[in-house]
């Protein structure tokens, strides 16, 4: 069965003709587009945490409303609704980036903010950090990153060619900023990781 916010769009699907940025995105007049990527299978957490209660809602719905305030319009990747992963599901991260890409290059996005769907609150500073350049990446997890949307093919080839798809190589690959996050990022992997935020 498909959760409610599994294939939800929030902001606008597509850039106006005009470039209107929403506040907190891009100052050089570029679109951003947040993927929340969601594609993981939960192993460690027993169900599935993007559903998972805190606070009274879907740690997807609290990420989401946290990429929302950074972004012109905010996607999930690797759900069943959402964006697919490329070139194919089940390949980890970078196949939910790749998507993420894909999608951002087609509807005339410039980059693209990566974030699981696990970090129900990042550290403001952090992301203002990362929105200032792209590519770029936070250190403490790579997942999180600012990515140009033109780098579609050049991911999908990257995964074809390099049997670890870590996220962290391919960034280093590429020449992203590394960007250390100036607080620690609540990560839910465990239901104690969920009790304890």
């Amino acid at each position: 069965m498909q959760h409610p916010d599994a294939g939800h769009t929030q902001g606008r699907t597509k850039p106006c003709s005009g470039g209107e940025i929403r506040a907190g995105a891009s100052g050089e007049g570029g679109l951003i587009l947040a993927a929340i990527l969601a594609g993981g299978q939960s192993s460690r957490f027993g169900s599935d945490k993007a559903a998972a209660l805190w606070d009274g809602r879907p740690l997807l719905s609290h990420v989401r409303d946290a990429c929302a305030r950074w972004t012109d319009a905010v996607v999930v990747v690797g759900r069943e609704g959402g964006i697919a992963d490329r070139p194919a599901p089940g390949l980890g991260p970078l196949g939910g980036i790749a998507g993420a890409l894909h999608y951002a290059a087609s509807q005339g996005f410039d980059s693209v903010l990566t974030v699981p769907c696990d970090t129900p609150s990042l550290p403001e500073a952090l992301v203002a950090a990362l929105l200032r350049r792209a590519p770029s990446y936070c250190s403490d997890a790579p997942v999180i990153g600012h990515w140009p949307a033109d780098l579609a093919d050049a991911l999908v080839d990257h995964i074809a060619h390099d049997a670890r798809r870590a996220v962290r190589g391919w960034a280093q690959q590429i020449g992203a900023l590394p960007i250390a996050t100036p607080e620690r990022i609540a990560n839910v992997n465990t239901p104690e990781d969920l009790a304890a935020l």
